[in-house]
């Protein structure tokens, strides 16, 4: 059982990790958020003209919104000088990574909470 919960905590950190690991400031939850949408398959597009860094201007920072462009939903996502495109689909694997981080924190989190408790009274443990 100890070996199972182990591999657990292993598994848990690694895919945390691997996730972004744990953001505890704005600075790198916005980190985070930009590498969950790359791995998700948005394309960063450099503000590299006058026109597209005046548009970028146009857009809310850190924030994921929907636009409808040519029949299709076009999703954006604005850091200071870049924009994270993505469509349905890259959309749709963001929303499933973002969940994943989540239920791996939460997890951790229940992992430490075990491995602090004091389960002696119940009869468990070395205590």
């Amino acid at each position: 059982m100890r070996k199972e919960l182990l591999g657990t905590v292993i598994m848990i950190l690694a895919l945390v990790l691997f996730l972004g690991g744990c953001a505890g400031m704005q600075a790198q939850q916005v980190e985070s958020k930009e590498q969950l949408l790359s791995a998700a398959g948005f394309q960063m597009k450099a503000a590299d003209t006058p026109q597209k860094q005046a548009h970028l201007q146009t857009l809310p920072q850190h924030a994921l919104l929907a636009y409808p462009h040519k029949g299709k939903v076009v999703y954006v996502y604005r850091d200071v000088n870049t924009l994270y495109m993505g469509d349905q689909g890259a959309y749709q694997r963001y929303q499933q990574l973002a969940v994943a981080k989540q239920i791996a924190r939460e997890q951790l989190e229940a992992a430490e909470m075990y491995q602090t408790a004091d389960w002696g009274m119940w009869g468990y443990g070395p205590y």
